[in-house]
């Protein structure tokens, strides 16, 4: 896709979003409306619950060369074995954007002609933190209707290859072969295999090689007025096939249309589980941590079926 056919593309959905969402600060969530929340409870059948996020890793590898630290702060190593009371502790720091760990980005994560979501000016941040936009819009967690798109079980493939694209077309074509229809408000999760690929032939540098929407799938997710999208990759396809645009979603998705992103998730429990059940759709509650001008958090999503 040409730079100009991308802008054209961009300006487009931006003003399609800003018809449609009727509170300019909380983007895409205002079609998540209370009576679709209650509306998403009769979702749950079978009493199951499911992590749909991947464990944090704490190692060094192609795609994670900042891990995130895990370190045991107490008990002392003479307390182990000492009488009386005493208390494990530890301490956790992480880089939230990286390429290995689930996490939600928050709607000032991205930055275009120094513009976040809505107009709202890059200079509304510091390095104290974001004044607007921050993680801490979804503070009370988003609950919702969840919806799995699985694209390999379409294509009849474990999964898909780096640099391969999920279109609008296989978007439909899987609501299609799975039974399921994503409508307003829903939580749009999207399977293109990286976790299982990354399982059975290891970790690589993801930044550079990774499968993922293209651009215009976005048109998908205007049309349906989805509020959410999770992806067990980037979300992002790499190399990117917009011309000077190395994350056209993330800029279409959070900076155009103000539609909350989570990166990195797993849906290799999820999956096998809505075949069995012949169910593609969830109560789905995400909740990030608490973080005053925070560009976004590390993510735990639950399905219940």
């Amino acid at each position: 896709m040409s730079a100009h056919d991308f802008r054209a593309l961009y300006e487009r959905l931006r003003r399609e979003s800003a018809r449609s969402t009727v509170d300019g600060r909380r983007g895409a969530l205002c079609h998540v409306t209370p009576e679709r929340v209650v509306a998403a409870v009769a979702e749950v059948r079978l009493g199951r619950t499911v992590s749909l996020a991947a464990p944090i890793e704490t190692v060094r590898g192609p795609d994670n060369p900042e891990p995130a630290v895990h370190r045991m702060t107490g008990p002392a190593p003479d307390d182990l074995g000492a009488d009386g009371l005493h208390f494990a502790t530890d301490r956790f720091a992480m880089n939230v954007h990286g390429d290995a760990d689930s996490h939600l980005d928050a709607l000032c994560h991205v930055v275009l002609d120094g513009e976040l979501y809505g107009g709202v000016a890059a200079s509304s941040m510091s390095a104290q933190g974001a004044r607007a936009l921050s993680v801490e819009l979804v503070a009370d967690g988003i609950v919702g209707r969840g919806v799995l798109l699985d694209i390999p079980r379409l294509r009849g493939v474990p999964w898909l290859e780096p640099g391969d694209h999920v279109t609008s077309d296989d978007l439909t074509a899987a609501e299609a072969a799975q039974g399921v229809r994503v409508g307003p408000g829903d939580l749009l999760f999207v399977r293109v295999g990286h976790r299982l690929r990354r399982t059975e032939l290891g970790p690589w540098n993801a930044a550079t090689a990774r499968a993922g929407l293209h651009a215009t799938a976005l048109e998908f997710l205007a049309e349906r007025q989805v509020a959410v999208l999770g992806g067990d990759g980037n979300n992002d396809t790499a190399p990117s096939a917009v011309e000077d645009v190395a994350f056209p979603v993330h800029v279409l998705a959070m900076q155009a249309m103000g539609i909350q992103l989570m990166d990195y998730l797993q849906f290799e429990d999820l999956a096998p589980l809505c075949a069995q059940a012949g169910r593609w759709s969830f109560l789905c509650v995400v909740a990030p941590l608490r973080l005053p001008g925070g560009t976004g958090s590390p993510v735990n999503p639950i399905a219940v079926l």
